[in-house]
């Protein structure tokens, strides 16, 4: 809390169409680069109207902030709770984790995460589920959940990393909280390409222009079987009762 005791104003993304390319910036204005309720419902609205907009073939997320995401509000989790001790605020909040999660693997188009800076907690959640990752040089990812006395359980992430990175390495970081850098973050399948800072566009171009010439249907298909694969690899995920699990820890 500020001085003044007003909560600090979250940033909100800012949407950019470059022809079939749609880059939306986490954190346009710079400050801490935090995903709170108005950022999530902006960024599940944006994918709903995705459906219907069949020429768009990427969207790449980004930030204009010292990192591309710290992780989720924990203020916006205790005010939820001190206005609804059941907890069923909270529940609401925290299933939009798992909404935005869902919408970035569904949708038609080909999600890309453009990475600096920290990837932290449901920022690194945000990411995962992006098709494909590419991170400066620098960047530094962490799932901090366990020390901060909350399960790994937010937008399905757990499920998705394991599916991603294999169950042995990902259980390390998660009991570790261990901050690990991004040649491991590649070992790991976790990222796709490595950059320097300042060829992070350069990269991201050399996904976007190919695929912004694909045809809109086969690349719908592609994305639904991967989706469906990745699914069905993904059996026994308890993705939706993530809500629940965080809930009812964060009340305690």
């Amino acid at each position: 809390m500020s001085a003044t005791n007003h909560p600090p104003v979250l940033p909100m993304p800012a949407v950019l169409e470059d022809g079939p390319v749609l880059r939306v910036d986490l954190n346009p204005t710079g400050g801490e680069s935090i995903l709170g309720v108005a950022a999530l419902d902006s960024l599940i609205a944006l994918f709903d109207t995705l459906h219907d907009r069949p020429g768009i073939r990427a969207v790449v997320l980004s930030s204009s902030g010292e990192d591309f995401c710290l992780g989720g509000d924990r203020r916006e989790y205790r005010a939820a709770l001190d206005t609804d001790a059941t907890g069923t605020s909270l529940r609401r909040i925290l299933d939009r984790g798992h909404r935005l999660c869902q919408a970035l693997e569904s949708s038609h188009t080909v999600t890309i995460a453009r990475l600096h800076g920290k990837v932290v907690g449901q920022g690194l959640a945000v990411a995962s589920f992006c098709d494909l990752r590419v991170a400066a040089d620098t960047t530094s990812f962490r799932l901090p959940e366990l020390g901060l006395g909350m399960p790994p359980a937010w937008g399905g992430v757990l499920g998705r990393l394991i599916s991603e990175a294999g169950a042995a390495r990902i259980r390390e970081l998660m009991l570790t909280s261990e901050t690990f850098d991004a040649p491991a973050a590649q070992r790991l399948g976790l990222l796709h390409k490595i950059a320097p800072q300042d060829g992070l566009d350069r990269a991201v171009s050399d996904w976007t222009r190919p695929i912004s010439r694909r045809s809109a249907e086969a690349l719908t298909l592609t994305k639904r079987m991967f989706a469906g694969y990745a699914r069905a690899d993904r059996t026994a995920d308890v993705g939706l009762l993530d809500a629940h699990l965080m809930a009812a820890q964060l009340r305690r």
